[in-house]
């Protein structure tokens, strides 16, 4: 029985979706990309995950587009164009998901597979990792959103490095350039790490960090008047929710609250 190119998992709380295709790194088949696109709009509906975990199957995240499946295609001009566009059908899901998502990288996050991570708000990373905009060494262009993101975390003058040299970042590079949030030792303790990072915020309020990341994603493109007044427009929202009403009524009555990350709930 031929295995599904991605894995889609939810268990408490927390979903996972799990690139498939260990043979070739988990590479962006025209069948895995779809696939990948089903399983963002199922976890972007799914109201019972809290927390969405990406990550990749036999120790690698994924090594970007499937360079064998585009050496055979005869796709060129307006129908690739068409290909790339349908890739934004579903990736600003992703990268505007209403609830956090975490990248769990092992082994290599290259071209597309780069892009894939920095789509998540946080990225865990072993000591293996390795990033690389790898579009360069083959005549190509950043996709998958890279040029828009990646600037975003690293800023202009690193992001075009990165880019113009193709060359490869080791995890702990990563961390200090701001992409990588944590650092763990090996695939066991990424798995354990991820999930316990993705359960710290099962108690928060989705709503408020949705629309927190909303607005924070849209920061390098608005100016401050229209930024304060989406802030006016969520601080509106919120203040009406159920999840608010109950935690100021908790603090009233001198209860714990229900989410406090610095006491661990």
């Amino acid at each position: 029985m031929t295995q599904p190119n991605v894995l889609v998992e939810v268990h408490d709380g927390i979903g996972t979706i799990t690139l498939n295709r260990p043979d070739t790194r988990n590479a962006l088949s025209v069948e895995l990309r779809a696939e990948l696109a089903t399983a963002v709009l199922r976890m972007r509906d799914d109201d019972s995950v809290k927390a969405l975990i990406l990550t990749g199957a036999g120790g690698a995240f994924c090594s970007g587009g499937d360079v064998i499946q585009m050496v055979q295609s005869s796709e060129s001009g307006l129908p690739w164009r068409e290909r790339i566009r349908a890739l934004h059908r579903w990736f600003p899901e992703l990268v505007n998901m209403q609830k956090p998502v975490i990248a769990a990288v092992d082994g290599p996050a290259f071209g597309a597979g780069f892009s894939l991570a920095l789509a998540a708000d946080f990225i865990l990373a072993t000591e293996r990792a390795r990033f690389c905009s790898v579009f360069g060494r083959i005549g190509l262009v950043p996709d998958l959103g890279a040029m828009q993101l990646l600037p975003r975390i690293v800023g202009q003058q690193r992001a075009k490095e990165l880019v113009f040299t193709a060359r490869t970042v080791g995890a702990r590079e990563a961390r200090e350039l701001g992409i990588v949030y944590d650092i763990v030792a090996d695939a066991d303790a990424l798995k354990a790490s991820a999930q316990a990072l993705a359960s710290r915020f099962l108690h928060a309020s989705t709503a408020a960090i949705g629309m927190a990341k909303t607005i924070m994603n849209q920061a390098f493109e608005l100016d401050a008047r229209a930024m304060s007044e989406l802030e006016a427009y969520a601080q509106t929202v919120c203040r009406g929710s159920e999840y608010h009403q109950q935690a100021v009524q908790r603090f009233k009555d001198k209860q714990p609250l229900a989410f406090d990350w610095d006491r661990g709930a």
